[in-house]
């Protein structure tokens, strides 16, 4: 089955061998407060422990060594919600590339920052993702740029899977993994990699109620557009692309189900993994966790819940841990 879709698990082991030595293999570590709400062994993948505090120095690293020398040299563009541009500056940079990180007004000051201290020239194009988008395609039009989409290009998307890999590498017995779902990059790479390995273990996307641009283009059977709306989980904002080549067709097949989270819901999450886990995360980052404890997974296996990013803004984190969100021990919402 996975070997019919646009990334293979070989692919995926492709792409590990290539960043190998650029990318560090982040821990998993055992949450016993999650474990005890469950039921069973739950596991928590620290990849906000990443270099750039998310899992896409992964794609972005596994796109640029992709790219030829010349095309390196002509730079390389994007839209992103953040870590996908600060990834991508990153590893430009690495290379001796120029990256322009093209974003919205949505995205929080401390990602634009972020970038821009990375060398990269960042452009705050628009309201949403897609507006952001239409400002990488002027620039690939006009300028010569080379784009690394944040998700939907088969060499990212075998990065994003190499997290995969070390998951079933760590833990082959994992019975569901949970995994932050935006625009499927992640999702789909992760999938390909666990599934290829071990079929029988249950891939589930976690996405936030309002402005879920991947379950609402499953449902609809086709790429949709969304409104796309401030959330906590601001790093799963944006759409998908209409035309959607990779990641729509992968989550498709691949996913087992996808879970839909309330804002309180997340924070309640962020708490948990701050006051009880002791791991400062992202709302995104915090999805795995916020399922668990809304009660929406069940599971007769060992769970593996992926922290995905770091990157928060601190006022918000604080504003989050101060909140009236419950802690764990508290009765939840």
């Amino acid at each position: 089955m996975v070997s019919t879709l646009p990334v293979s698990l070989e692919d995926i082991r492709a792409a590990a061998r290539r960043i190998a030595g650029r990318v560090i293999g982040t821990p998993m570590v055992q949450s016993f407060s999650l474990g005890e709400l469950a039921g069973v062994p739950v596991h928590l993948k620290l990849e906000h422990h990443q270099t750039t505090g998310s899992f896409k120095l992964r794609g972005a690293t596994n796109a640029v060594l992709s790219l030829s020398p010349a095309e390196r040299s002509r730079g390389v563009v994007a839209a992103s919600t953040g870590n996908h541009g600060r990834a991508l500056a990153y590893a430009a940079k690495a290379e001796g590339a120029v990256a322009t990180i093209c974003m919205s007004r949505l995205v929080p000051d401390n990602k634009v920052s972020e970038s821009r201290r990375l060398g990269a020239d960042v452009r705050i194009v628009g309201g949403s993702q897609d507006e952001a988008q239409q400002e990488v395609e002027r620039l690939v039009r006009e300028e010569g740029l080379v784009m690394v989409p944040p998700f939907d290009h088969p060499d990212v998307v075998a990065g994003q899977g190499t997290l995969g890999l070390e998951i079933i590498d760590i833990l082959p017995e994992a019975a569901i993994v949970l995994v932050p779902l935006s625009g499927g990059g992640l999702a789909a790479g992760v999938a390909a990699a666990v599934k290829g390995i071990s079929p029988t273990t249950k891939v589930i996307g976690l996405t936030m109620e309002k402005g879920a641009a991947m379950k609402a283009s499953l449902d609809a059977g086709r790429p949709v557009q969304v409104e796309e709306v401030s959330s906590l989980a601001d790093s799963l904002g944006g759409g998908i692309g209409l035309d959607n080549r990779v990641t729509f067709a992968m989550c498709r097949e691949l996913l087992d189900d996808v879970i839909l989270l309330t804002e309180v819901e997340i924070a309640v999450g962020m708490r948990h993994a701050y006051a009880c886990e002791r791991q400062i995360v992202e709302g995104a980052g915090a999805v795995g966790i916020a399922a668990l404890l809304a009660g929406k997974i069940v599971g007769n296996g060992p769970i593996v819940a992926i922290l995905s990013g770091a990157n928060v803004d601190m006022e918000q984190h604080r504003r989050v841990i101060n909140g009236k969100a419950a802690l764990c021990g508290e009765e939840r919402p």
